[in-house]
């Protein structure tokens, strides 16, 4: 039976929009990475599900990359056993061919519009993609101030946090799971994608498909407690031992570690926090959260109450803000909708059937 995985390729961050699409998949790796290029509502979305729903027919794997501005759309689909790669490559997550013909192919679902119509809807599509384009900078703008409020419950429960706890329990799983391993020349390859990202109807996580190895290891802890240093330090043993790793970023801070999967060794290690829990029932657990020490966050208790509730109401604001676009982008998509031959678009997708699976 096929596997089916999903997550987002990029995501709504206090940097504002951030892809990781340069890791879909490597170009070293890909035997075919198709670019789609069109505009909102010319149905690229329903393009790759078709394209997946066929897959599924032959028991394919598929990836399901998911998109931040709207988690039921699709940017990206993935077919690991075929190395082939479809995705959105119009903005905010550019793409274009870094190896025309011999890696990338253009999909241009722009032969399929009507220039015509769509030319004389100029002036609208022009101020509704403004107006998009300003709420996505004001939820940006009230994300950072989140992400400001966020650094402040970090900082008091990392000099709450056990320094050498930490550093223990990252030796115990490296022990476990590492100690026959020799150090190689060459470290492995790291992936990095999200699991949970920031959308309009709020935080969407995927952990539950992400997570797909029948060993686990959960972290309890809330910012600063030491779960990031733990996956870094488990990261680094496995790199350097040549193992290939799937690893997963805080949607709020894009460069933050919260997941690692390393599929060869049948393991995931992933924070459970408020925001993205996970059930440790079964699984090995580590709570860091009590190994703080209480007198500390007992002296900030009501700085950390005050910084909670900040926090939760500017990620409530930008998630507010994100959704009040969603009117905007219906009408630009309706505008090409009605400009596009949708059956010309369905001869592409049986091409491009016919041309991946034969």
């Amino acid at each position: 039976m096929h596997i089916e995985r999903h997550m987002f390729p990029g995501n709504n961050t206090s940097r504002g929009f951030f892809s990781n699409y340069p890791y879909i998949m490597p170009h070293s790796t890909a035997e075919r990475i198709y670019i789609m290029k069109g505009g909102p509502g010319v149905g690229k979305s329903t393009f790759m599900r078709k394209i997946a729903q066929k897959a599924a027919l032959l028991d394919l794997d598929i990836e399901f990359m998911h998109c931040s501005s709207d988690p039921d759309s699709l940017d990206a689909v993935v077919f690991p056993q075929k190395k082939v790669v479809i995705l959105d490559g119009t903005s905010p997550h550019t793409v274009d061919a870094k190896y025309p013909g011999a890696v990338d192919e253009i999909l241009n679902l722009g032969d399929c519009w009507d220039a015509k119509g769509l030319k004389e809807k100029k002036l609208e599509i022009m101020n509704l993609s403004n107006e998009v384009s300003r709420i996505f900078v004001r939820a940006y703008r009230y994300l950072n101030a989140a992400a400001r409020i966020y650094e402040n419950l970090e900082e008091i429960y990392t000099m709450a946090a056990d320094k050498t706890r930490i550093n223990t329990i990252a030796a115990e799983i490296i022990d476990q799971y590492f100690k026959d391993d020799p150090v190689k020349g060459k470290d492995g390859y790291q992936r990095r994608l999200f699991a949970t990202a920031i959308t309009p109807d709020g935080l969407r996580s995927h952990l539950p498909s992400v997570l797909n190895t029948s060993k686990k290891i959960v972290l309890k802890g809330n910012p600063g407690t030491g779960t990031e240093k733990i996956l870094t330090k488990v990261l680094e043993a496995a790199q350097s031992r040549g193992f290939d790793t799937e690893t997963f970023y805080c949607a709020l801070f894009p460069e933050k570690l919260e997941h690692i999967v390393i599929a060869e060794k049948d393991l995931s290690i992933t924070t459970s926090n408020k925001y993205h829990p996970v059930t440790a029932d079964g699984f090995g657990s580590y709570n860091l959260d009590q190994d703080c020490n209480k007198e500390i966050l007992k002296a900030y208790e009501d700085y950390l109450q005050y910084n909670r509730l900040e926090f939760e109401e500017l990620l409530n604001r930008a998630i507010y803000t994100l959704n009040t676009e969603k009117a905007y982008h219906d009408r630009l998509e309706k505008i090409y909708v009605d400009n596009m031959d949708f059956n010309k678009v369905n001869k592409h997708v049986e091409e491009l059937i016919q041309e991946i699976f034969g």
